[in-house]
């Protein structure tokens, strides 16, 4: 003899419930291939890609920040390097005495320990930008930013050796002060001129490179909202799926009520049967 029950119904139920529950909680519509294998590896496909898109603006803000330090620095040494040539003009007229030339060079020489120390000091997070380290005053190395999902989506930049030894006044910093006449200081303007020009060439290096990052930031972005949006349609509908939930919770009670119910009315008849 057998008697039948309602327990599927009510595991069906609960199964259902089971599923309202995991896209109320994670947010997304489909959690398993069960629910929809091609619409589930599409979706994953798009969080995917959004998480690169996310890493890949991160990087390029990085950048971004680098390069705008290097650019801040290159400005105060442009500052020094205008000084610097003024105080030269002012040596070489030859109304100047020798001891004011002296006093002039060792101001000179002041500033150009500064400009050096701004090459040593510049750095971002841990890498330097105007020289190859700290206590290393060859060319840096040249930089790569990863810009975007592929390998080969990369900004790059030149090395630089933004320091008197790169932009060839190594000769004016160590000048000495008893032959520093006015034809001398003459004699360091064009050098002077020559740095001023190597050190425009590397600000604007760096500028032009900044744009590239901002830009390809911009894109990134764009891009990323795009796939969000494209994966939004995956998304749970909470007031659906609240809804949804409220309604199998009543349905599993009044299932659990119906089970106890007819378990009863089982046992009464088992024991009509057995008596």
């Amino acid at each position: 003899m057998e008697i039948s029950s309602n327990s599927t119904i009510n595991q069906n139920l609960y199964l259902n419930n089971n599923q309202t529950l995991n896209r109320i909680a994670t947010g997304i519509e489909l959690n398993q291939a069960s629910n929809d294998s091609s619409s589930l590896a599409i979706a994953n496909n798009l969080l995917a890609q959004s998480s690169g898109y996310s890493q890949a603006i991160e990087n390029t803000n990085s950048a971004i920040a680098s390069t705008q330090i290097a650019s801040s620095a290159i400005n105060e040494q442009s500052s020094i390097l205008d000084n610097i040539k003024e105080k030269l003009l002012q040596a070489s007229t030859d109304t100047t005495s020798q001891d004011g030339r002296e006093m002039i060079l060792k101001d000179i020489k002041s500033q150009l320990d500064q400009f050096n120390q701004i090459a040593s000091n510049t750095n971002y997070n841990g890498q330097s930008l105007l020289q190859n380290s700290a206590n290393d005053s060859s060319s840096s190395q040249a930089q790569q930013y990863q810009s975007g999902l592929n390998s080969d989506n990369l900004i790059e930049s030149s090395s630089v050796q933004s320091n008197t030894q790169g932009l060839g006044l190594s000769a004016l910093s160590s000048q000495d002060a008893t032959s520093f006449t006015s034809s001398a200081a003459k004699g360091f303007l064009q050098s002077v001129d020559n740095a001023i020009n190597s050190l425009n060439d590397i600000r604007s290096e760096f500028a032009s490179v900044q744009n590239q990052l901002e830009s390809s930031s911009r894109n990134l972005m764009s891009q990323e909202v795009g796939t969000l949006s494209a994966a939004s349609v995956f998304d749970t509908d909470y007031a659906k799926e609240s809804a949804n939930f409220s309604k199998q919770n009543i349905m599993g009670q009044i299932g659990a009520f119906s089970l106890a119910q007819g378990n009863n009315i089982n046992q009464q008849m088992v024991t009509r049967l057995l008596s």
